[in-house]
């Protein structure tokens, strides 16, 4: 296990090593084993900060909230500033720094289990490009807080358990925060307001032409980007919305079938049918009576 650096903490600095009895808990684990936290910290204005590992045998996480910092790996150079998550996966030598003039404050974690490696894919990070941009999230420095909030337990067990979940969670907020900042980047594809418009209009048949209207794109562009961003075509995704809300209508209210389609659009009952069925698994009335049971 690779050992954090030895810089001298300041003041309002966190630094925190899994102690070795309870990495080998968390390895044995069976709701841990994937991905665990083995230390974990927090550097604010980090002047001085500097590091070089020329063996490294963990993963390491890097968020940067504020200031900047250099990164080298393998002769290259990047420059880390506020929002760039940094990924650096157990063998890969590297050195940073924090910047002089503007020293960067982080936090840092490093993560060991036999599926790291998904997590860390699943993160974005490529050869070659281990910054990705997430920018600063409330949520991503709360949900760092509430991870470090382990070093208070007396080095509880289960305290440990929800830990190494909770990092977890955090990879999976990364992953989204990162798709939706991709999305703000992409010139005339806001996400946000995409999705508001079909959600305001979710009992209207909304055809591709339309969405890719709000957009301000050809529909080939449109679609594309879309599926590229959230994983589905826009309109499986606006299909998707709908048996949602036709699920909470179906639990919530005793309108029947026929009445829930046409709310959402669908003059014909039978298609709607159809349609929940192959989302779900269940027609729309076996869902109704396996959620009230």
């Amino acid at each position: 296990m690779s050992s954090p650096s030895p810089w001298p903490l300041p003041k309002q600095g966190i630094r925190f090593l899994t102690p070795v009895f309870m990495v080998e808990k968390l390895y044995r684990h069976p709701l841990t084993r994937d991905c665990y936290p083995t230390a974990m910290g927090y550097y604010p204005s980090a002047l001085g900060h500097r590091v070089s590992r020329p063996k490294h045998d963990d993963n390491l996480l890097l968020y940067c909230v504020d200031g900047e910092g250099e990164l080298n790996i393998e002769n290259c150079q990047f420059t880390v500033v506020a929002g760039d998550l940094v990924l650096l996966p157990q063998g890969l030598a590297h050195s940073y720094s924090a910047s002089e003039r503007r020293p960067w404050s982080v936090f840092w974690v490093h993560f060991q289990g036999v599926s790291t490696r998904v997590f860390i894919d699943y993160l974005g990070y490529l050869p070659g490009r281990p910054i990705v941009n997430t920018g600063v999230s409330p949520a991503l420095l709360a949900s760092f807080n509430t991870l470090l909030a382990v070093r208070r337990t007396g080095y509880s067990s289960s305290a440990f358990v929800n830990a190494a979940n909770q990092l977890r969670y955090l990879f999976t907020q990364f992953a989204m925060t990162t798709k939706r900042g991709q999305a703000n980047h992409l010139a005339a594809l806001d996400l946000d307001s995409i999705q508001a418009f079909m959600q305001d209009n979710i009992n209207q048949h909304i055809d591709l032409a339309a969405l890719a209207g709000v957009a301000h794109l050809s529909k080939y562009h449109f679609s594309k980007r879309y599926k590229a961003l959230t994983g589905y075509s826009p309109i499986k995704h606006f299909l998707h919305m709908k048996i949602e809300y036709a699920c909470q209508l179906l639990d919530s209210s005793e309108m029947s079938i026929k009445t829930i389609a046409a709310t959402l659009g669908y003059a014909d009952s039978l298609y709607f049918s159809r349609l929940f069925s192959k989302t779900i698994g269940l027609s729309p009335r076996a869902y109704r009576s396996s959620v009230r049971k």
